[in-house]
């Protein structure tokens, strides 16, 4: 089998609760996402997907995405799309990092090899060990009052995990949490996530407001080292997610850190292939983790779904299913949460079908 076309496709995912607003002004209402649809001299078609979050998340941005995506379609044309280590062999050869255009054709080429082999992407890369498995739900920075109401709105629909954006003041910060804590459940899962926004004096400021509450501590700050300085003055447990961009960094987020706990995010880490590799590094290390991505719609959160259900129960603290946060589908939201809990397709590939007539033309094609 060979790759014969590469599409890209663009299209604005709307977030469903109105402005998505992290630490540091960070916010909006809709994102800019990518598609890829990888075609085959078989006939056979895959899917992915990648999104940004705006360009001062991580350091990429949209445009740059479909850029490099342009560049790598044209070195991967007549490989086998099911011969994973040497397409990101020949991604690599080209472009040094750039792994959130990489993970759209990961994702799309994982895609082929479970339809070629007509078996779920979970059964390819472990096995489905959970039909069921937790979400949790960021809560946008607003007022400690807002952010109570709408954990109470979410928890409707059955949600008991929340991320909690915090980031800027730490004595507001912990205003906010409190507030979302009063409102949960006792068994909730709680996790006060500052994006990296406080420095060093406020995110030991933060933590030390914090003490006492049943809550997990994400990346206080931007660098590891910051983190392992505000980690040693704190009593909560430590999640790390944006510094975390390879092994060593997983190594020193647990030993120098002294996180428990790591999101492993697809587009950070170059798709599934990536994300299933930090996925064994983390289980073997006894950290938890969640599996999810920077941002996303149908095809993302199918391509999370499946990494998700097939790791160790013990080891997954929860994923995200990014088509409940938007309103745009383009597979006809698939997969569906259930009261709080995502399942992975069970059809061949990523499981879904994409709807590409209804994205309108392709931002451009590679042959």
């Amino acid at each position: 089998m060979k790759i014969t076309a590469i599409d890209a496709f663009g299209y604005e995912l709307t977030y469903a609760h109105g402005e998505y607003v992290m630490s540091k002004g960070r916010a909006a209402q809709s994102q800019a996402s990518t598609l890829v649809r990888i075609r085959t001299d078989a006939g056979v078609e895959g899917w992915g997907e990648n999104s940004t979050l705006g360009g001062t998340y991580l350091p990429t941005f949209a445009e740059g995405t479909r850029e490099a995506i342009r560049v790598l379609a044209s070195v991967i044309i007549d490989l086998d799309p099911t011969n994973l280590s040497r397409v990101h062999q020949a991604m690599d050869a080209v472009l040094l990092g750039q792994n959130n255009a990489k993970s759209a054709i990961d994702i799309a080429c994982w895609d082929i090899l479970g339809k070629v082999a007509n078996l779920p992407i979970s059964t390819l890369i472990g096995g489905t060990t959970q039909e069921a498995f937790p979400l949790y739900e960021a809560v946008p920075l607003a007022s400690p009052e807002q952010m109570a109401e709408f954990v109470r709105m979410r928890s409707k629909a059955g949600i008991n995990r929340f991320q909690v954006k915090v980031g800027n003041d730490p004595f507001d910060d912990a205003r906010r949490t409190r507030s979302v804590v009063e409102a949960c459940r006792d068994d909730a899962v709680i996790i006060a996530d500052s994006n990296g926004g406080w420095n060093l004096q406020a995110g030991i400021i933060a933590v030390r407001e914090l003490a006492g509450l049943n809550v997990y501590v994400e990346q206080p700050c931007r660098d590891t080292a910051d983190c392992a300085i505000v980690q040693k003055m704190s009593s909560l447990p430590l999640v790390m997610d944006e510094s975390v961009v390879n092994s060593a960094e997983l190594y020193r987020a647990k030993y120098e850190a002294g996180a428990g706990s790591v999101n492993i995010k697809l587009g950070r880490l170059g798709g599934i292939t990536g994300a299933v590799r930090m996925r064994g590094q983390a289980q073997d290390l006894g950290m938890t983790m969640c599996i999810e991505d920077v941002w996303g719609g149908d095809v993302t959160t199918a391509a999370v779904a499946h990494v998700a259900a097939s790791t160790q129960a013990e080891a997954l603290l929860h994923a995200s299913f990014f088509n409940d946060w938007t309103k745009e589908h383009v597979a006809g939201y698939l997969p569906r949460s259930k009261e709080g809990r995502g399942r992975a397709p069970s059809g061949p590939g990523l499981g879904i079908s994409v709807d590409h007539k209804a994205l309108g033309p392709a931002l451009f094609e590679v042959r």
